[in-house]
């Protein structure tokens, strides 16, 4: 049988669509878009619109970006009519969201920079809200999610930008279909299957279109599961878990009073799914307040910071009690808060009289990571002080009768006080779907002990005497192992880590060891650490419980004598060593300035300013970095907690990032598989964990082995003609390169297990870039190979650059003629495997053969290649002005403004440099053009050279 070619899939696709509501419409090209648009918006809104108003329509519509016209979308339009009295157009009807006029048209032709063909296109009131890019089956999908982003570049802002109107983006091979937001700062990686309310995938198309693009839900979603994130300026959309537990908490509230709550994954998104339930909530006429509790500060500030992304303004955190009681009476529809301030507006007397009035009154709580403070007299004070309360939980890992402990209000699970679980997402969930990465577990670390005769040592793991746990010698070999593997677990230093240890004395010794290392030049890293001096810090029983953040510090230590002065004491010493690494000024000596440290550090982690963040307790719940993909665990973890202090490496973020990396340095391994099969079932384990070190040397064994069927040589590569050859070629390198990322992760992996020597890896290597820069170059050429991924951030190498290439050249200088032979492959080797330098190796390569000759020694290879660069720069940036006519000064501004502040020069900077100012329509093709060169010129005679 045939494969289904792309034209039956498309043809398919479209007669299904017009079966399920939307209305068949043939639109060519622009002229047919806007006279469309034109009788849609007039139908929608009742009015006959003549060739003037519409002209005001078309040009707001054609103003802002991709967010700014997602605002313009969801606002009425101001135009004048002719008789000069205000009109005001509604784009689209978000309270009644069926009742918008639906349409699917396909193979509308734009031109841009380049002219595009899109394939099936979903019209609401006249405007592309959806687009859907499809491929034929047994094409990789990311190839269609590379179709759109090139379209992003060349056209969608043409035609008066109304593809910018887009507002979900759907790719489909007909097997595998995937949907994501309008935010061409996503990677593939935030792209999302559809599912059912019982998180089974619906991937094929046809089951897809019936499940999501049925019009009524399609509508559903724009309108009222689209966020707009304000402090990013991008477009988010809820993945399918996300959609039912809101859906499950709206129902619960419009038809009862009872309670529930939501079981989520550690990592899944419950800020976002919260803070959509509050908005929806807030439009209910019946709900007179919704109150969002945490039950730590950090997450009130953080928690408050993150709804306000979502919603400028949104949310008015409180900063005390008063003012919650200020916010309670007042006319706030969504209030932030902790529990404890919560507990004490109704507690305390002279609180109570000016809330009392509302005790009757209908408000929802929505209580974060229920499984922590809320189970014991707090909840129950809140439950009976406002009657008619309506209480919703969110929770990764909930308290069950195995993980629950008993406290003085006996033993109290998640379902005792929140009753039903609305919805369920659990981890195996998440990471089938991708949505958080796998753990790759090691254990670290074995002791021997005599048997009572002395004659011969017993190896045993489960040794866990304090003596032991805390020796000097036990803690310096763990901070050497660190030191040893850090690079390679964080892939050089790419991303940050967390350390958990048992105490606040065993802390103190890590800190001192990494510190003293660090100044006999053992290592480089950038050590941190916080911790309370309370007695809260120290690792009593393990329970799974992980103590809360105690912020509220004396200005002086309770004890004048003992364990808390002298961890006062270190604290204050190690903050000073953070604040002349960073320029701060932080300390204990008050709560404010201790808990602005606080901040100051998960700043600085998560901007990976800090290599390792040393903890007992802290950060390792309710903190979350994308950049954080390693834990480093000498501290005992059950249940509960261990999943929470794991779950802080598994956010996913690129193809770099391919799982979380926890190394512990006690045997963990029982309480592991014990969290696992709790918080998700009894088969979980080989989902959750990574297969071992062995099995991903096979797996590299069967890639390499594909990969030499079709180029058993390095220069075979050379011979491949066809782009469908190049194409099978790249795929093949390419999952090399993503086994050998996971395998680069274990302490033990060396090229030696592998079928194929480092120098043979690199030279495969230089060639698959090779063929990236000819498709870079030839990117104006149709080709199969236009939106292939070549997922470059998995091979760049931090410790090569061009201060490293010119101390290899001066060695080369200084080498004998018959050395230099072999040095010059080394070098051409090292630039060909690195994508970072392939912009710099014809320069490079002209040095040697041009400038070097002429110098006496090595010594004057750094100057001359300094002098060599600046005279080629000068000359690029003349080739370029006068080939594209610009105004070199202008222009050179302009590339000073971009090296300084990072950002891409508008478009109207561009167009101001040009000496002759172009017609609208040569505009759109000219300044991307200049732009590309001057990003290349950037890259190749500036970033990186000194």
């Amino acid at each position: 049988m045939n494969k289904q070619s792309e034209q039956a899939l498309e043809d398919n696709l479209v007669k299904q669509l017009v079966a399920l509501g939307h209305k068949r419409v043939t639109i060519k090209d622009e002229a047919d878009l806007l006279a469309n648009l034109k009788s849609q918006l007039e139908k929608h809104n009742g009015i006959k619109l003549s060739d003037n108003e519409f002209k005001q329509v078309l040009v707001k519509l054609n103003s802002g970006n991709v967010f700014e016209k997602a605002h313009i979308l969801r606002d009425k339009l101001l135009i004048k009519s002719d008789n000069d009295d205000p009109i005001y157009l509604e784009l689209l009807n978000q309270e009644h969201w069926c009742k918008n006029q639906f349409q699917v048209t396909n193979q509308v032709t734009i031109e841009g920079s380049y002219k595009n063909r899109y394939d099936v296109t979903l019209l609401v009131n006249g405007l592309p809200l959806v687009q859907i890019e499809l491929k034929r089956r047994g094409l990789e999908l990311k190839e269609a999610f590379n179709q759109i982003n090139r379209y992003q570049k060349h056209s969608f802002w043409s035609a008066h930008g109304l593809f910018q109107y887009v507002q979900i983006f759907i790719i489909s091979n007909g097997v595998n279909t995937k949907y994501f937001s309008n935010n061409k700062f996503e990677s593939f990686k935030q792209t999302f299957y559809w599912a059912n309310e019982e998180n089974k995938l619906i991937t094929q198309l046809d089951r897809f279109a019936e499940a999501f693009l049925e019009p009524c839900h399609m509508a559903k979603m724009i309108t009222k599961y689209i966020v707009l994130h304000e402090s990013n300026k991008v477009l988010m959309i809820l993945r399918p878990y996300q959609y039912y537990a809101v859906e499950a908490i709206i129902e619960r509230v419009k038809k009862s009073h009872k309670f529930g709550y939501i079981w989520h994954t550690t990592g899944s998104g419950k800020t976002l799914t919260s803070f959509k339930a509050a908005q929806i909530l807030m439009e209910l006429p019946k709900v007179y307040k919704i109150v969002f509790v945490v039950d730590r500060k950090d997450l009130d500030v953080q928690t408050s910071e993150e709804f306000n992304h979502f919603s400028e303004g949104s949310v008015d955190a409180t900063d005390n009690t008063s003012k919650l009681v200020k916010q309670l009476a007042d006319d706030s529809k969504l209030i932030v808060t902790t529990i404890q301030k919560l507990n004490n507006a109704v507690e305390k007397k002279n609180y109570l009289k000016q809330i009392e009035h509302l005790q009757d009154k209908r408000i929802v709580f929505i209580f974060d990571e229920c499984h922590r403070s809320q189970f014991g007299k707090t909840h129950n004070t809140i439950k009976n002080f406002f009657h008619k309360s309506q209480m919703f939980g969110f929770t990764g890992t909930p308290i069950f009768e195995q993980n629950c402990t008993a406290n003085e209000f006996g033993k109290r699970t998640t379902a005792m006080l929140f009753e039903e679980c609305l919805h369920k997402y659990v981890i195996t969930d998440a990471i089938g779907d991708g949505n958080v990465l796998k753990f790759s577990i090691e254990y670290v670390g074995r002791y021997k002990q005599k048997n009572d005769s002395n004659e011969i040592d017993i190896e045993v793991e489960d040794i866990d005497t304090k003596e032991l746990m805390e020796s000097d010698v036990r803690v310096e070999k763990i901070t050497d192992y660190i030191i040893a593997h850090h690079a390679r677990k964080t892939h050089n230093k790419k991303f940050t880590a967390v350390f958990c240890v048992s105490s606040v004395d065993v802390l103190i010794k890590y800190y001192e060891f990494f510190k003293h290392k660090k100044e006999e030049g053992k290592h480089d890293l950038n050590i941190a650490t916080i911790f309370s001096y309370q007695a809260n810090e120290d690792d009593k029983d393990a329970t799974g419980n992980i103590p809360d953040a105690e912020f509220d510090v004396a200005a002086e230590p309770q004890e004048a004598y003992g364990k808390s002065a002298h961890s006062r004491d270190k604290l204050e010493e190690f903050i000073a060593d953070y604040n002349e690494m960073f320029g701060c000024k932080y300390s204990t000596k008050d709560s404010k300035l201790f808990y602005q440290y606080y901040e100051n550090i998960g700043k600085r982690v998560k901007r990976k300013e800090i290599d390792i963040l040393l903890v007992v307790n802290m950060f390792l719940t309710g903190f979350d970095s994308k950049n954080l993909n390693t834990i480093y665990v000498d501290k005992n973890l059950k249940y509960h907690g261990l999943i929470q202090a794991f779950s802080r490496t598994n956010r996913i973020l690129n193809e770099t990032k391919s799982q979380g990396n926890v190394v512990c340095f006690r045997n963990l391994k029982k309480d592991t598989d014990n969290a696992i099969e709790l918080f998700s079932n009894k088969e979980a384990k080989e989902i959750i964990l990574l297969k071992p070190y062995e099995d991903y040397i096979k797996i590299f064994a069967q890639a390499l082995d594909n990969m030499l069927k079709m180029t058993p040589t390095v220069d075979c590569v050379n011979e491949l003609k066809t782009d469908r050859e190049r194409l099978e070629f790249i795929k093949a390198f390419r999952e090399l390169i993503r086994t050998k990322n996971v395998l680069g992760a274990f302490a033990n992996f060396s090229y030696d297990d592998l079928a194929i020597s480092e120098q043979e890896f690199e030279d495969y290597k230089g060639k698959y870039l090779d063929l990236h820069r000819e498709i870079k170059v030839e990117k104006e050429k149709v080709s199969i190979l236009n939106d292939i991924d070549f997922e470059l951030e998995l091979i760049h190498r931090d410790e090569i650059n061009v201060a490293y290439i010119l101390n290899l050249l001066a060695q080369l200088k200084d080498s004998s003629e018959e050395k230099q032979k072999a040095q010059r492959k080394q070098i051409s080797n090292i630039i060909g495997g690195d994508p970072r330098l392939h912009s710099k190796r014809e320069l490079i390569e002209r040095f040697i053969d041009e400038a070097m000759p002429h110098l006496k020694d090595g010594n004057e290879v750094k100057e001359a290649f300094m002098n060599f660069i600046n005279e080629e720069q000068k000359g690029a940036f003349k080739a370029l002005c006068e080939s594209e006519g610009l105004d070199a000064s202008k222009f050179e501004q302009t590339v000073a403004k971009y090296l300084y502040d990072g950002i891409n020069p508008l478009n109207d900077d561009i167009a101001n440099a040009l000496i002759e100012k172009p017609k609208l329509l040569e505009r759109r093709k000219i300044v991307p053009r200049v732009l590309d060169k001057m990003m290349d010129y950037i890259n190749t005679y500036i970033n990186g050279i000194e």
